[in-house]
């Protein structure tokens, strides 16, 4: 996940509110219902220590959401009543995320808010194909191409004089098939989509797939549908989710092989949080790996006004000359080190038998850069 919105939440010092809410349901009462969700999360938020500049602040921000029309919610960030930043969510928390610290809660936007992935359905036939682009956020229509017309059907009969007519079909099938991959070619890389979804019949699926240039050949996927077919939400929100996963899994890899020494002697990758502060002190971080469910995230560091003042314990940043020192989450504290110094960070989670375990271990891992 690219990390770089996150930059107004460190141009001020905290404290903050984070809030995280799901949409709610288009009910008659849903109005009357986010008006008291609203009040209830301002309440909580007062309860742990919040302004009541700021409490306002988030309680209208949510109050708003009866008129919005995102279908998994949003995150609120503000700090001296005032809202800094809205992010949109991808998924809807399972339960509302509400807490006051020092430091903006935003490890859990890598969950509900990770990548936004987009995609392009392309419903292929024998004359051409109508290309959609397809997110978390909606769809919209992607253009189109159209070959030739004809002759695109076979005959039945097997004489000889129809053998020339057949082959003009399988050239009419030929090359609508490659002036369809050329079009979703050019379609990926305008809409930078992070799938291909073929819907048609299983010959027409496999000619554009084989003809398109291979730097795209991972990215897509041959839906089980057949020709007139369209892809409900379900459908393309689980192939969304299966290139999220596989993505995370490959990287997870590359950083359990990156563990182990390279030939300089130094390993690519570090885990837990006393290797961790230290890399985001000599900003080595390459990219930042977090497992939800790991013990380490909640780990309270010590934190001073610039981001890569960081410390396991708070006489560390006296030893480094910082004076004035809070306590902060680790996870939040190594987000904040990765978007001063331009590092990705992705939520791993690992799937059930492989060998991967509970890695990375304590749930905070990174992949180092040496310069």
């Amino acid at each position: 996940m690219d990390l770089a919105f996150l930059h107004p939440l460190y141009e001020h010092q905290g404290p903050w509110a984070s809030v995280y809410v799901g949409t709610p349901p288009r009910t008659e009462d849903a109005p009357h219902e986010r008006h008291l969700a609203a009040v209830a999360v301002a309440r909580e938020l007062s309860r742990q220590g919040a302004d009541e500049d700021t409490c306002v602040a988030v309680r209208e921000a949510l109050e708003e959401l009866r008129h919005s029309s995102e279908p998994h919610g949003r995150a609120v960030f503000a700090r001296a009543g005032e809202v800094v930043l809205e992010p949109p969510l991808t998924r809807s928390p399972e339960a509302d995320v509400i807490r006051w610290g020092t430091l903006p809660h935003t490890a859990p936007l890598l969950e509900l808010a990770g990548e936004d992935p987009v995609c392009v359905v392309a419903y292929v036939d024998r004359k051409g194909a109508d290309f959609e682009l397809r997110g978390a956020l909606g769809r919209e229509d992607a253009g189109s191409v159209t070959g030739k017309q004809w002759p695109v059907h076979r005959t039945s009969t097997a004489d000889w004089s129809e053998r020339h007519f057949q082959l003009r079909v399988e050239n009419t099938w030929e090359h609508n098939a490659a002036e369809i991959a050329d079009a979703l070619a050019v379609c990926q890389e305008e809409t930078g989509a992070d799938l291909l979804i073929l819907v048609g019949d299983e010959r027409e699926k496999r000619s554009v797939h084989d003809r398109l240039p291979k730097r795209l050949h991972d990215l897509v996927v041959e839906a089980e549908h057949g020709a007139g077919s369209r892809l409900l939400d379900e459908d393309v929100e689980r192939a969304l989710s299966g290139q999220v996963r596989q993505r995370a899994e490959r990287e997870l890899e590359r950083f359990l092989a990156a563990r182990a020494p390279g030939e300089d002697g130094r390993p690519g990758a570090v885990e837990g949080v006393p290797a961790l502060v230290e890399a985001a002190r000599e900003h080595r971080i390459d990219e930042l790996l977090i497992r939800p469910d790991g013990p380490d995230a909640h780990r309270t560091v010590w934190i001073g006004e610039d981001p890569d003042q960081l410390a396991v314990r708070r006489t560390e940043l006296k030893i480094l000359g910082e004076q004035n020192s809070w306590s902060a989450r680790a996870d939040d504290a190594l987000i904040r080190s990765a978007v001063a110094t331009g590092a990705p960070a992705l939520s791993v989670t690992p799937a059930d038998g492989t060998s991967a375990g509970d890695a990375p271990v304590g749930g905070l891992g990174a992949l180092l850069r040496w310069a």
